[in-house]
């Protein structure tokens, strides 16, 4: 069955928020190709079941289709769009909330040797993989638990460490692994990158940040580099202009109090940015939203 089972499992538990009855289990169904939207990944493991996505990060880019796992360890902001789907042809994807705690205790529990060698270097906070047959398996059962609400609240939390397992010493272990890992160079640039988004509207100096994180400068550089594909600046650059289009899609005739909110003195550079990030001035762009049905979405499933 595989990837046969996991479709109709999908496509009959889907709902328009994507949330089920199992905590941190989410199924997502769309029926058409969208354009490329901004979106916070959270931390996560989205599988596509059917359909493509592409997810873009800073200068890199990400393709996964039906049978290939996303992991996401840090919340990042992405512009995504689903390359492949249709109403007879739906996108079906699940995802699994990935909690740095969750992995931090099964990373204790783990002999000595279980683990894969760590490669050098800090990895992406966003890796693709092909999902072996075991983690097919193991996402399959946990969703027929959605159809034995009796059964779910004893074997839910089995099957989904499981999961975990599956992830931890998989393909992008590196990536989930550090999740758990206090005093990895991901859990410092995570660190920083909480703090910019709670403190995006302000200006900051790249060396109070790194003494935040507790790094050198130029070590947290380059891991915030390696994580984000993206400096600091840049990254804050995102967060501001995310939070500017949520705003106008409320605010819409408020353009200059909007830029104002999230940082920025110079209107007309707002305007050049945000054009720039979203293909229309935020006065035409506002006009657009108001008459769509926009709203945030998790970004990978």
């Amino acid at each position: 069955m595989g990837l046969a089972e996991l479709r109709a499992l999908l496509d009959r538990h889907a709902r328009p928020d994507m949330s089920t009855a199992i905590d941190g289990v989410l199924v997502s169904k769309v029926d058409r190709q969208s354009q490329p939207a901004p979106s916070m990944t959270g931390s996560v493991m989205a599988l596509i079941a059917q359909g493509a996505k592409r997810i873009a990060l800073g200068d890199r880019v990400y393709e996964y289709r039906a049978g290939q796992y996303l992991v996401a360890s840090v919340d990042l902001p992405v512009t995504g769009h689903f390359t492949k789907a249709s109403p007879d042809r739906p996108a079906l994807g699940f995802g699994l909330v990935l909690h740095p705690a969750t992995v931090a205790e099964l990373l204790l529990q783990a002999a000595p040797g279980d683990m894969p060698p760590a490669a050098a270097g800090t990895p992406s906070a966003l890796a693709v993989s092909d999902a072996p047959a075991e983690l097919l398996d193991a996402v399959i059962r946990l969703l027929r638990l959605l159809d034995r609400p009796r059964d779910a609240a004893v074997l839910a939390p089995l099957i989904k460490r499981e999961i975990l397992w599956r992830l931890v010493t998989g393909e992008q272990g590196a990536v989930v692994r550090q999740l758990g890992l206090a005093d990895s160079s991901l859990t410092h640039v995570a660190r920083a990158v909480r703090w910019i988004r709670e403190h995006y509207a302000q200006a900051f100096r790249v060396e109070e940040v790194a003494q935040l994180a507790g790094m050198s400068v130029s070590a947290f550089y380059r891991n915030f580099q390696a994580v984000t594909a993206m400096s600091p600046i840049q990254f804050q650059k995102q967060i501001r202009l995310q939070e500017a289009r949520l705003l106008l899609a409320t605010n819409p005739s408020d353009v200059t109090g909007v830029g104002a909110r999230v940082g920025y003195d110079s209107a007309s550079q707002f305007s050049r940015e945000y054009r720039r990030q979203f293909g229309a001035p935020p006065s035409q762009d506002a006009v657009r939203l108001r008459d769509s049905a926009f709203g945030t979405v998790p970004a990978l499933i």
